[in-house]
């Protein structure tokens, strides 16, 4: 039971920064479960995310479920669904509740302002350390750098670019394996 509040603790906590979406969310998660409880590594983490994205619903609440199934099992996933849940839950009451009657005031657009700048911060944050531990050789960046031009320049799914990335992945380790 222990363990079980523990991710739902954990959970919770990362599920607090709903603000900013799944890419805020991702430092507060790898400081987590990777740097201060060691439940992943900082790999699992990258690959329960990218499962997560290609998975229909909240990308954080699909990368929680993976961490707590690998825990406890399936009471772990289901516990780690609500921990990321309940935070989101409570802030989308409070503010719709508040927010009606405080939208036009001066000083909720300027919070909210601020919010948005945070976010995008966080967001950065999450983009380097995805970055230093992601494109580690010339042909990772090579696979960044197509991925990121045609999903800036195109309108094509997200989907399609992560099935692509992972079968050029695989491709360059089987040319690497024959050689």
């Amino acid at each position: 039971m222990k363990d079980l509040l523990e991710i739902f603790a954990v959970a919770f906590r990362v599920g607090i920064m709903t603000f900013g979406g799944g890419y805020a969310m991702l430092p507060i998660l790898q400081r987590e479960v990777v740097e201060n409880r060691k439940w992943v590594t900082e790999a699992e983490v990258l690959d329960y995310y990218a499962i997560g994205q290609c998975l229909p619903g909240v990308i954080m609440v699909n990368t929680l479920i993976f961490i707590g199934q690998k825990r406890k099992g399936t009471i772990g996933g289901i516990v780690a669904a609500l921990g990321t849940v309940c935070p989101a839950l409570i802030i989308i009451g409070a503010i719709a509740a508040l927010l009606t009657n405080f939208a036009e005031v001066e000083a909720v657009k300027k919070a909210f302002a601020g919010i948005r700048v945070c976010v995008c911060v966080l967001i950065l944050n999450a983009v380097i350390k995805l970055w230093k531990s992601s494109v580690c050789d010339w042909k990772c960046f090579l696979i960044f750098a197509l991925v990121a031009g045609l999903s800036l320049f195109t309108d094509v799914t997200p989907v399609l670019f992560v099935v692509a990335a992972a079968l050029a992945g695989i491709l360059i380790k089987c040319m690497g394996a024959k050689k």
